[in-house]
Formats: C-alpha cells, structure tokens, sequence
C-alpha cells in the first residue's frame, strides 16, 4: 500500500516527480478505497483565473490524453502524485473556506484529468458543497461518462477543454478521440449546467481558421456555455518535459502573438460566442 503524504502547497508550474512510485497505472485505475485516498500533484490558495472569484485549485494527477502543448507533464501519472487522504484535502480546505466564501470564489479541482479519480473527486466536491462553496471542474470531458447525475450534482461549472474540432487535428493534439468530449459536452447543455469552454491557440496547431469556427459553431448555440475562454500557448512547460527527458515537439513553437489571440476570439463572438 502506498505511504500517506501531505497535500503540498505552490502552485502548478513546479515540477513534481516519482512521489508514489507505487502508484497503478492511471488507465489501470481502480479505486478500491471508494475516494478516501487519492493522487495529488499540488494546490494553490489564490487563483482568479479558474473560476469566479478567489479559489482554491487542487491539482491531480493522472490523465489519459497527451497533449503535445501540456504545461503539467508530472500531472499525467499517478505515480508522480502524493498520495493524500481526502479527509486531509477537506480539512486543508475548510481552512481557507471562508475567506473564499467571502470573496465569492471556492474549489476549483484540475489536474492531470480529475475524472480519472472520479470517487476520490466525489467525496471532496460533496464535502466542499457541506462548507458552502462554489465548485468547479476543469475536464477534458474524456471520461465524461463515467460522472452520474449526482456527481455533477456537486459542481457548479465546467471549465470544458475543447482542443480542437476537427477529429484528426484532435487525435494528433491529445493522442485520443474527439467523440466523448463533444458527447459530455452536449450532455451539459442538455442539462442546462455553467459551463465556460476553453481552447488553447496553439500556432500552427489548432489556429486554423476552419478548426476555431467549427468549435464556434458547434459551442454557440449551448445557452448554458457562460464563456468561450481562448488560452494562448506559452512555453512555461517546456523545463519539466527536458527535466523528465521527454520529446517536447513544440520547443521551437512560438507563443502566440497578439493579433492571433484577437482573431480567434473575434471569430468566436461572430459566430455568437461570449469570448474572451
């Protein structure tokens, strides 16, 4: 059995590696404690960027996509993760709760793919909506179907990563399938849930113009979709691929300037999205 650890504090550009090299697989993943322990990569105490208000970020670890742009490699393996009790994740929480109900912020969990520890998730979305806190998940909407109707019943917005709309550009971004992200995002409108869509403006990647207006087009008419959020690529990732010895195939890849970023979002609002 894994040893216990302690959530860690920073923030989610520090790298983190090799904490439970016991840890299974995470597409092997079973949780056989029904959430009581998980895999944790870190949290941050002061975000304004996921989420309304101040939050709280508890960064996971553990994905299934591999996308060539990702900024938290050491979140894709559980091994990489601490492993955490979520009594101790909510304990740490409560902590900071109400300072974060007084600025009208809360939990937002992110990772890695939060939805690979969908029992371990479950148990601290319940346990923060008990301190009267907003809730949020960042998702690729990968493993959307495994999240029952209760499970979403704890959170209060999707932050949904839709990193392409075009099949093949997606396969090549993130290793896997368009499919079940726009399925989990269909279902989200048809529940009516906040969500606010996210893609990130890759430069030669996923800023073709055909790719951006077939999101547009696919996200405008959901009136549960609160925000359309264009995230320009940056290199602040770059140093943990070299430090873990990984072909990092975007190193020559230039960030995105400008006029780019104010393109995409305009195509975005013209096709009826509220973007920014």
């Amino acid at each position: 059995m894994a040893q216990v650890g302690t959530l860690e504090g920073g923030n989610r550009h520090e790298l983190r590696v090799g904490k439970s090299p016991d840890a299974p697989d995470e597409g092997d993943f079973r949780d056989d404690q029904k959430g009581a322990f998980g895999y944790a990569h870190s949290y941050e105490t002061s975000s304004r960027y996921d989420g309304p208000g101040l939050r709280v970020v508890l960064f996971l670890s553990g994905c299934l996509l591999r996308c060539k742009y990702c900024h938290n490699p050491d979140t894709w393996h559980l091994k990489d993760g601490t492993y955490v009790s979520a009594q101790h994740v909510l304990d740490r929480l409560n902590s900071f709760a109400p300072a974060l109900r007084s600025l009208d912020g809360g939990l937002t969990i992110s990772g890695g793919e939060a939805m690979v520890q969908l029992e371990f998730t479950r148990r601290i979305f319940a346990g923060a909506k008990k301190m009267k806190l907003h809730t949020a998940i960042e998702t690729s909407g990968f493993l959307g179907e495994r999240a029952d109707d209760d499970y979403l019943a704890n959170i209060d917005l999707i932050l949904l990563d839709i990193k392409s709309s075009d099949p093949e550009t997606y396969k090549k971004v993130t290793g896997r399938e368009l499919a079940p992200t726009l399925k989990f995002a269909e279902r989200l409108a048809a529940m009516g849930k906040p969500t606010w869509v996210r893609f990130t403006l890759v430069p030669g990647l996923t800023d073709d113009p055909a790719n951006v207006d077939g999101i547009a087009k696919f996200v405008a008419p959901m009136k549960n979709v609160e925000w359309v959020e264009v995230q320009p690529f940056h290199q602040m990732g770059a140093f943990k691929w070299k430090a873990m010895k990984m072909d990092y195939e975007l190193v020559d890849t230039p960030t995105c300037p400008p006029e780019l970023t104010k393109r995409v979002i305009e195509q975005f609002r013209a096709a009826g999205c509220r973007a920014r």
